[in-house]
């Protein structure tokens, strides 16, 4: 790598634009259900409280029972309903039950189609954080031809740079694709 201000500054944020679209991978994964009972299943719902929108998971303590349920225990007993009507509309594929005091949601056993059908789902969404880093790829490559062109880098250090950039992005790559293939098997797992 090359003693350059302007290179090493597009590096980083070429890394920093990549992690954040594994982060964004992950968060996405996270939201899909699986069969079994994760809290972060819930990360993305906003309930009505307070005369405004709040998220599910400030309003409370989400735990796991067991494999195949969850309980809300909300903090204000008031909020019962707001939270069973968000869950309901989050289409999460969940219907609460709520005895007065806590909510429950309990994880059917996923058919094999439903599978199949998620991990479809799974694998589109691999694709796109592909695609996210294929364009931070892009945008750095266009960063060092304009640095070329303007004599900044010679012919002989722009090289090298693009190897550099082919390097970090086939690392992230790899990344996407080991977590596409465990959100698979953990989806295709009984």
């Amino acid at each position: 790598m090359i003693e350059n201000e302007k290179v090493e500054e597009m590096m980083l944020e070429l890394e920093e634009k990549a992690e954040n679209t594994i982060n964004a991978l992950e968060n996405d994964y996270a939201a899909i259900r699986t069969g079994r009972a994760n809290p972060r299943i819930l990360d993305r719902i906003e309930v009505e409280a307070y005369g405004g929108m709040s998220k599910l998971v400030e309003l409370g303590n989400v735990s796991a029972l067991d494999a195949r349920c969850l309980q809300i225990n909300l903090w204000d007993k008031s909020l019962l309903k707001a939270v069973e009507k968000a869950i309901l509309q989050s289409n999460i594929g969940l219907t609460p039950s709520n005895d007065g005091q806590v909510i429950r949601l309990v994880f059917p056993v996923m058919t094999e189609e439903r599978r199949k059908e998620l991990v479809k789902q799974a694998k589109k969404t691999g694709e796109d954080a592909k695609v996210a880093i294929r364009n931070h790829r892009r945008e750095a490559m266009d960063i060092l031809k304009k640095m070329k062109t303007a004599k900044e880098l010679s012919e002989d250090e722009t090289a090298g740079c693009e190897a550099d950039v082919e390097k970090t992005i086939s690392s992230y790559m790899t990344k996407v694709e080991s977590i596409v293939a465990a959100k698979e098997k953990e989806l295709m797992s009984v």
